[in-house]
């Protein structure tokens, strides 16, 4: 929903949400709605309108919407390999993960192939204007992670339509893939922690785990040169366990590397083994989001300079407002 001039992610389909002191009134045809807290009007809002390009449908019958989505206001989203090796074993899943409830509930595809992205990609920039893309996509049984799937999927959609990419993968072991993706359009690159502490990691998600924190490290160091400084982030997840003075700790490391760190509260999904886990409170991402916000802007790195991806969405995190703020 846009509050302002700011597109944010709420989620509603969880049970914090059946908590909040906030109410909004269905909305008009317009996308508009109002909003309340314990009654009291507070605001205006709007909520982006459905895609014109979820009305249309491969030729093979294969419905748009389930090959990529609108994510925040204008950033088309695709998890290119709906399945990953993660997921196979609960013993080794990432917690928090439901790459695969989307495929069961048949609202997506398994695997998209270049071609349908391409198709679509072009769609949604004729039809709604959508500025840039994120790829990403589940760790298949290969040393390259996803990187081979992702570079062939940049390549179609470059050839179709002039739209800046990010793809997130883990690290492949081949620090060449790269270039390589780079070489294919790829604008951006997302290799994403989510926690910064070993224990945690091991804890959350024991699989993905399994991929060092070294490694992690060596992988930035190898891609920033590649995609440039600020073009390369790591989501971290604040409220699975990791301390304060921890996230800031590794986003100090991260930013001297030249590595966005985009800080996300964490919001449990239905259906995961974290689904009940608590979200962090405003007073925790505040003492993350208000340092970080300064030292981002001491390092002039900020999301306003990311060619494409998450980062420069900003709809899953306030960070972006606080870069505006202490830019202020």
């Amino acid at each position: 929903m846009t509050i302002g001039d700011a597109t944010v992610m709420v989620p509603v389909h969880n049970a914090p949400a059946f908590e909040s002191p906030y109410l909004i009134e269905r909305p008009g045809t317009n996308g508009k709605s109002r909003i309340k807290r314990d009654g009291v009007d507070i605001g205006e809002i709007s909520f982006p309108l459905r895609p014109r390009f979820y009305d249309l449908a491969t030729a093979d019958g294969i419905p748009y919407s389930k090959i990529a989505v609108l994510h925040g206001r204008d950033v088309l989203a695709t998890t290119v390999l709906q399945t990953c090796i993660r997921y196979q074993s609960r013993t080794k899943t990432c917690q928090f993960c439901s790459i695969g409830q989307s495929l069961a509930a048949k609202r997506t595809i398994e695997r998209k192939t270049p071609a349908q992205l391409a198709e679509v990609a072009k769609a949604a920039v004729e039809l709604d204007g959508v500025k840039h893309m994120v790829m990403t996509t589940g760790t298949p049984p290969s040393s390259d992670r996803g990187a081979a799937i992702l570079a062939e999927s940049a390549a179609a959609v470059k050839a179709a339509v002039d739209l800046p990419i990010q793809a997130q993968c883990e690290p492949p072991d081949d620090d060449s893939w790269y270039q390589r993706l780079k070489d294919s359009g790829v604008d951006a690159l997302g290799l994403h922690l989510e926690a910064v502490t070993p224990e945690i990691r091991a804890e959350i998600m024991p699989g993905k785990a399994q991929v060092s924190l070294e490694k992690y490290y060596q992988a930035f160091a190898a891609a920033v040169p590649v995609f440039g400084r600020g073009q390369v982030s790591t989501y971290i997840l604040a409220g699975l366990g990791d301390t304060r003075e921890a996230i800031l700790e590794t986003s100090e490391k991260l930013i001297t590397l030249g590595v966005y760190p985009f800080v996300v509260p964490f919001v449990p999904i239905a259906g995961t083994p974290l689904e009940s886990h608590p979200t962090p409170t405003a007073d925790f991402m505040r003492g993350i989001l208000e340092p970080l916000s300064m030292m981002l802007r001491k390092a002039q790195l900020l999301s306003g300079d990311i060619k494409a991806g998450c980062g420069k969405c900003g709809a899953c995190s306030a960070l972006s407002s606080y870069e505006r703020r202490a830019m202020a």
